[in-house]
């Protein structure tokens, strides 16, 4: 699993033309509160169940509140057999604070 920082990832979706997956793992409350414009929710405790829906050659950002429970799930996806997984070092925090000011923070 490759980690990025907010600022690595703004400038890896804004030169990539690899369509990747940006996977939040936060509940349906956080998601809705604030997310990364594009990226698709299957909350942790879920995810298990829908890997078989997913592409495992993707590339595939993992995206939570802090980077944590992504680290958890992208680790998981990599002993699946997913081969392109990148965490958000610090999740959509740390997204608030480097790259959307306008993004609601909790």
């Amino acid at each position: 699993m490759r980690h990025f920082s907010a600022k690595q990832l703004h400038e890896h979706l804004e030169k990539t033309d690899s369509n990747p997956l940006l996977l939040d793992v936060r509940e349906q409350w956080e998601f809705d509160y604030c997310n990364i414009e594009g990226s698709v929710l299957i909350p942790m405790g879920q995810l298990p169940a829908k890997l078989e829906t997913l592409d495992p050659l993707r590339e595939t950002i993992m995206i939570c509140h802090h980077g944590i429970r992504s680290r958890q799930m992208g680790y998981y996806m990599e002993q699946a057999g997913f081969k392109q997984i990148i965490n958000l070092d610090g999740g959509v925090e740390q997204w608030a604070d480097d790259v959307d000011h306008t993004m609601k923070r909790y």
